[in-house]
């Protein structure tokens, strides 16, 4: 086998995942290669990336000792079906596409076959992603932890049993939209109030980033590191109370339940 890693597809995560596998140093260009349905994807794979890229999936199959199915999830049938012989116990095969779960994943490949359904987050691509990894394997199984530094080479990673997986897809897949979302708001207010756009998200990420690596750090409850900003009859409580007279935290349980009851019921389809 000549690569470490192919990807079957080319798409917004696989591209995420693949930059950070490059920036973290875990692999080479020329361990890296991806199969796409257009020869734009390809060209642009090659060009930003450096890695090798080709329209034919059997060849992602045959040279690489990883494979990652990185396709939407209509297309998981038309992609896998014509592979499935090209598959073999040496393989270690990862998918991460959206809402197919492991147990409809396992009709495609014979036993042998090393199966792990993983779900990473856009933020991979700078090296900042939390990814879950689905499986019923040990931990210590050689090829989980194989799959588990794969990972962790591009942020932080979960093993959870997969009756949590709508539950990661609201907190942890879906949510960088949210955090985008929070950032734009907070650099229009910026804006509004005479600072240059650009100034302001700089300040708003940065901020955000080390809150979170503030709680990370710290373990401390997020409600406890809010009091410590929150000085008696002072500005901070006052935009608090705004956000609570908005619903804010109400509105953000609301929107990851109704992300994870969408994710419940595409499952089924």
């Amino acid at each position: 086998m000549k690569y470490k890693v192919g990807f079957l597809g080319g798409g917004n995560i696989a591209k995420a995942i693949i930059g950070g596998f490059i920036n973290s140093g875990l692999y080479k260009t020329e361990h890296i290669i991806a199969s796409a349905r257009s020869e734009k994807t390809i060209r642009e794979l090659q060009s930003r990336f450096g890695i090798a890229a080709t329209l034919d999936n059997a060849l992602i199959v045959q040279q690489s000792e990883i494979v990652i199915i990185a396709v939407k999830p209509y297309m998981i049938d038309a992609v896998i079906t014509p592979l499935r012989t090209l598959f073999t116990d040496n393989h270690i095969v990862i998918s991460v596409a959206a809402g197919v779960s492991t147990q409809t994943l396992k009709q495609y490949f014979d036993d042998p076959v090393k199966l792990y359904r993983v779900m990473p987050n856009t933020p991979a691509q700078v090296g900042a992603g939390m990814s879950v990894i689905f499986t019923d394997v040990s931990e210590d199984e050689p090829s989980c932890q194989t799959v588990k530094k794969l990972f962790e080479s591009v942020g932080l990673v979960e093993v959870l049993n997969e009756s949590l997986v709508h539950a990661c897809i609201a907190v942890q897949g879906s949510s960088p939209a949210y955090m985008f979302m929070m950032l734009e708001a907070m650099g229009d207010a910026g804006v509004k109030l005479g600072l240059p756009r650009d100034k302001a998200y700089l300040m708003a990420a940065q901020t955000m980033l080390g809150s979170a690596q503030m709680l990370l750090e710290t373990k401390m409850h997020p409600g406890a590191l809010k009091d410590m900003v929150t000085s008696p009859g002072g500005t901070t409580i006052e935009a608090v109370a705004k956000l609570e007279e908005s619903g804010f935290r109400h509105g953000v349980i609301k929107a990851m339940v109704a992300c994870a009851d969408v994710s419940e019921t595409m499952s089924k389809k």
